[in-house]
């Protein structure tokens, strides 16, 4: 990487790690729980039970991302925890987003009440544990697993921007670039990567990277290619 690209990719994650950019995007649901902290108004849980979910929802339109979380929260009363916890959830066969259904929704809440109850939180399950025991997906070492390192880098990275510096006992450095077509398109315009599987091999070939340039925080980066796929497109 020449040192012209590289600068910019400092100055993009400067720029765009910034609220500003994300008010209609889903963080924007765990963020609003995340501000009730210090009142007592909302708990960890409630920000870990809309990450979940907002990171699940994250595929498609932000506009539409964010009218479907707001659907869904509004059924929980906008308590996701006691609803999780409630274990009387909606679960039928008509879509909330897209091709996710309510019946979806309610798996999802069932699996959650159950690790909240054997764990107390999400924070030390892996990566692997998350897909199965939340999202119910088959294990898949290749899955690039796209929101469940969004949901990671949101709960874990403290900087005191758009993240939420929820999971103390989590290292930033060992976080993993969330990747999707987008952000894979950006990162091989970019020479980040030149493989064309969207694999996890992939996945931590851009992580590292962005490593290079971000030194213990590799998902800095993320913010560079929001910046990139700005500035390409303007």
């Amino acid at each position: 990487m020449d040192d012209k690209t590289r600068a910019l990719l400092v100055s993009w994650a400067e720029t765009y790690n910034d609220p500003k950019y994300f008010e209609e995007d889903p963080i924007a649901f765990p963020r609003h729980f995340a501000s009730m902290l210090s009142s007592g108004s909302a708990s960890a849980k409630d920000v870990e039970v809309a990450a979940v979910f907002a990171a699940h929802f994250a595929w498609g339109r932000r506009a539409m991302i964010v009218r479907d979380c707001g659907r869904l929260f509004d059924e929980m009363s906008w308590h996701p925890y006691d609803y999780v916890m409630r274990g009387d959830w909606r679960c039928d066969d008509c879509s909330i987003h897209r091709t996710v259904k309510w019946s979806e929704v309610a798996a999802i809440c069932a699996r959650l009440k159950t690790v909240f109850e054997e764990c107390g939180g999400l924070e030390r399950l892996t990566q692997d544990e998350i897909r199965v025991r939340v999202y119910g997906q088959k294990p898949d070492p290749k899955a690039p697993n796209k929101k469940i390192n969004m949901m990671r880098r949101w709960l874990v990275r403290d900087d005191g921007k758009v993240d939420l510096g929820l999971w103390k006992e989590t290292d930033p450095a060992s976080l993993l670039i969330p990747l999707d077509v987008h952000v894979y398109e950006e990162a091989f315009s970019l020479g980040l990567t030149s493989r064309k599987p969207k694999d996890i091999v992939t996945v931590k070939e851009i992580t590292g990277a962005f490593d290079d340039i971000f030194p213990g925080d590799p998902c800095k980066g993320d913010f560079a290619l929001f910046g990139y796929g700005v500035t390409k497109n303007s």
